[in-house]
């Protein structure tokens, strides 16, 4: 791809142009939300699986320094678009925004990234009489998710038999949709929901979910450049050890023989933990994999089975 094809990728009189020194051809397109709630995690992301870069101010496409690689800073909602066109080669954008885009089809979801997650909720006032999604069926919903809302809204509609006119309207706004109802525009609004705290102080509650969802990597179903299909591989296993590193801990101890069997119900690791022999007769010492949020509950566990010595150790990467 060239450096005008790129530019046309998302076209802005605020871009700069790489410098003529500089070449894209031959490397991996990588598109990354360039601002909003993704942003700052995929940096953390980007760090982790080494992928080094310096992007300069307003410079929506940059060059990784150790890969070939070029980043492209775009609007989440534009990424799927891009990967599934083939345009851009990977992506980091919301589960959420490919249904939206209707590009299920044409991306593929390389790994939920357990950041970014959210619930796409239906909310009407908490003092309207509406208690239900079918005692707000036939009313009028504000969303910026026309393509997920009308698709729910349409099988509850065929559930209920509503003819048209006495369907669900559904209006598009851009932002601030918690103020809809207050301001007479609803009766009820689908949006994203993280704390739920906005909702809360505009005087909403939710009566259904949606759907959930999260950061996702995706690539293109059909990829235009298949020669990259190995870097491909490489960052998403990077990616992935990143994700991994932050969800376990390693847990190591001291036990005998007598009590091992107990024990390793408790940690069973990944795959199974590993066992060395100590100097002292009948004693082992363990090491395995378990899951950061449950480690303190695991050490108690441990110790009342007999554990000695349980160390915690974080870890910064992994492969597994």
């Amino acid at each position: 791809m060239s450096m005008w094809d790129v530019h046309n990728l998302y076209s802005s009189t605020d871009n700069l142009l790489l410098a003529d020194s500089e070449t894209l051809d031959g490397r991996l397109l990588f598109a990354i939300p360039k601002k909003g709630r993704l942003y700052e995690k995929c940096l953390a992301l980007l760090a982790g699986a080494d992928i080094q870069f310096r992007r300069n101010n307003r410079l929506d496409v940059c060059l990784v320094l150790n890969h070939r690689i070029a980043l492209v800073f775009l609007p989440a909602a534009d990424i799927p678009s891009f990967v599934g066109k083939g345009d851009v080669d990977l992506g980091i954008t919301g589960h959420d925004v490919i249904l939206e885009s209707n590009m299920q089809d044409l991306v593929t979801e390389e790994l939920r990234l357990g950041f970014g997650k959210c619930s796409l909720q239906v909310q009407v006032p908490e003092c309207s009489s509406i208690k239900t999604v079918d005692d707000l069926a036939g009313k009028r919903v504000v969303t910026s998710f026309e393509v997920l809302a009308g698709k729910y809204f349409s099988e509850i509609d065929d559930r209920l038999q509503l003819v048209e006119g006495n369907r669900t309207q559904i209006e598009y706004v851009g932002g601030s949709v918690e103020a809809a109802c207050a301001l007479g525009l609803a009766d009820g609004i689908v949006d994203l929901v993280e704390s739920g705290d906005t909702m809360r102080a505009a005087g909403l509650h939710a009566i259904a979910t949606v759907l959930e969802t999260e950061a996702v990597l995706i690539r293109s179903s059909v990829p235009k450049h298949p020669h990259l299909t190995p870097l491909i591989t490489l960052i998403a296993r990077r990616i992935a050890g990143v994700i991994a590193a932050g969800k376990y801990v390693v847990c190591e101890y001291n036990i005998s023989r007598d009590n091992l069997a107990a024990a390793i119900i408790i940690t069973p690791g990944r795959r199974a933990p590993t066992i060395s022999r100590l100097e002292e007769e009948n004693w082992v010492a363990v090491s395995s994999m378990v899951e950061k949020n449950k480690c303190a509950q695991v050490m108690d566990e441990l110790v009342k089975v007999g554990a000695e010595d349980v160390l915690i150790f974080n870890l910064d990467n992994c492969r597994v």
